[in-house]
């Protein structure tokens, strides 16, 4: 049996606005979204060749994670690698789109951040050709 991990899903309570975040910071596009009184909001952004996705879920309870993981707080459970040309450059960009950097910052040379929800992603130095 072949099979192949198209992306994860993002909890956050804004589905719909943080789908634009990550379109706009991964150069994707929101393929489709929905909101529903009772069930939330719901997202999907998607790479310009189809292969990967994010989705996102809106959940009315939703709590940000907290970085570095902290004992009877909720946790990130996982969090996501953005290769970057330029780690400074792409720092200032994150945080034009409602970003922030995180106080942490365990490593030199890669950037954690976290998006508009509060989820910590990782800027590094990498190739960003496909």
């Amino acid at each position: 049996m072949r099979t192949r991990l198209s992306g994860p899903v993002l909890d956050c309570s804004d589905a719909i606005a943080l789908a634009e975040f990550w379109a706009t910071l991964l150069g994707w596009s929101v393929v489709d979204s929905a909101s529903h009184p009772e069930l939330g909001t719901w997202a999907l952004v998607r790479s310009p060749d189809g292969r990967q996705k994010i989705e996102l879920q809106g959940l009315a309870d939703y709590r940000s994670p907290v970085w570095p993981n902290t004992d009877g707080e909720q946790q990130m459970m996982m969090h996501l690698d953005v290769a970057v040309e330029d780690v400074d450059a792409a720092v200032t960009w994150v945080e034009s789109l409602g970003g922030l950097l995180a106080a942490h910052q365990p490593r030199a040379g890669n950037r954690v951040m976290l998006d508009p929800a509060g989820h910590p992603f990782c800027l590094f130095p990498g190739p960003v050709d496909a």
